[in-house]
């Protein structure tokens, strides 16, 4: 598959054992054909080995997980906060965050875990021991009577 992108830029896709590669190509008409034989060619010799994605690899400091977690709750909804709760407190360490809940491991992952319904006591418990709190503002203003 190939999407024209911008001038002079072509990208294309192709599914291989269940992983989407993506090549950007540069090039203009003139080169078109022998963009396409060199992208062939690169797949043909891909060797490629992937890992998992986990964003817990990533938050490895205060502002990292200030950031993401205002990120999902900006543009997520209640399971991605609740799943973002349980990526921070992987990163953090759970038997940490478990201590510091007074809550068992398993429950943490149970409690943290896509489609979970946690009460809201647990989430202050994990966020408070993840270094977070809420705050409230106001979203429009009430008139004084």
């Amino acid at each position: 598959m190939k999407i024209n992108y911008a001038k002079g830029y072509k990208i294309y896709f192709k599914e291989t054992d269940g992983k989407i590669i993506i090549l950007l190509i540069g090039g203009d008409k003139s080169t078109q054909q022998k963009d396409i034989e060199k992208a062939k060619n690169i797949w043909d010799n891909l060797k490629m080995e992937t890992t998992k994605f986990d964003i817990a690899d990533y938050l490895d400091s205060n502002e990292m997980i200030a950031e993401y977690l205002n990120s999902v709750l900006d543009e997520g909804d209640f399971d991605d906060v609740i799943v973002a709760l349980g990526h921070i407190a992987k990163a953090i360490g759970m038997s940490k965050i478990a201590e510091e809940t007074g809550m068992s491991r398993p429950s943490l992952y149970k409690a943290l875990s896509a489609g979970a319904k946690p009460q809201f006591s647990t989430i202050i418990k994990v966020l408070k021991a993840v270094g977070g709190n809420i705050q409230i503002s106001p979203i429009r203003y009430c008139e004084e009577v």
